[in-house]
């Protein structure tokens, strides 16, 4: 039963932020939100052991799709990163500053880049593309990220000091628009550089707060060196770039892993 401690953990971890959070809002969305992503996920990560190959896939889908659709399209909550400045200004600890503090800031901590890898909305519809696996070497444009983080900022510092009314509304519509744009713009470079997480690499302003917690990671893949004979298959399916047979947390595009598990799948010696 110790192969299995992994997704019984996660869900501990989750049931305990959804408990903790249900007691302490008094609110009983706190419960079942966290709940159910917590399932989610402890059971992508239990199938993925009984080996089933689209056990990650899945996973996706339960999150995203709820994320996406439910909590942005029904509830009207803007999940992106504008809806996180826009709570944080108005100083209210719900939706997505919630989100953004478990998933993106602190969780990260314990999970790494695992949002991106199993819960990420919009990486759910680009992960569906032919380029799974980079087919051109990575471009030193990772900038752009940083550039969108500022404008994200900028946006809504703007809506809130030229008083503009009915802010919610417009928060509704950048969170609509904003993940048009997102898909297009990583749908088109993910057919210019051959690669499906060229959005992720390059364009993603969520970036910003996941890589740095991301190198403290606890949940790491790791190397055995007794076992690897670097035939560099790990490499050559990594949709990230990283180099896992390096240990070190400064390894090259460390904090880019999002737990994918493509590379111990491709590993001949199960030294990974």
């Amino acid at each position: 039963m110790k192969k299995y401690a992994l997704p019984a953990i996660m869900l501990a971890v989750f049931e305990t932020i959804a408990i903790s959070l249900w007691l302490t809002k008094d609110d009983l969305f706190y419960l079942f939100n966290f709940s159910y992503i917590g399932i989610s996920i402890s059971l992508g990560i239990f199938l993925y052991i009984r080996e089933y190959k689209h056990a990650r896939r899945i996973t996706q889908l339960l999150v995203g799709l709820y994320m996406l659709v439910y909590l942005g399209l029904i509830c009207n909550e803007n999940m992106q990163i504008e809806g996180f400045w826009y709570y944080l200004f108005t100083g209210v600890f719900e939706a997505a500053t919630i989100h953004y503090a478990v998933a993106k800031i602190f969780g990260p901590l314990l999970f790494g880049r695992g949002w991106c890898g199993y819960a990420c909305w919009t990486a759910m519809v680009l992960d569906f593309l032919p380029y799974k696996v980079p087919e051109q070497p990575r471009k030193n444009i990772g900038w752009i990220r940083y550039v969108m983080f500022v404008i994200s900022l900028v946006f809504v510092s703007a809506l809130f000091l030229s008083g503009v009314g009915h802010i919610e509304s417009i928060m509704f519509w950048a969170f609509l628009i904003g993940n048009i744009l997102y898909y297009g713009v990583g749908i088109f470079l993910a057919y210019r550089f051959k690669d499906n997480r060229a959005f992720c690499k390059y364009i993603c302003p969520i970036t910003v707060f996941l890589k740095p917690m991301s190198y403290f990671s606890v949940l790491r893949i790791k190397c055995d060196k007794d076992k690897c004979v670097s035939c560099g298959k790990c490499k050559k399916v990594c949709p990230m770039d990283v180099d896992v047979t390096d240990n070190s947390r400064k390894r090259k595009n460390g904090t880019e892993c999002i737990l994918c598990f493509e590379c111990v799948k491709a590993c001949p010696k199960d030294a990974l």
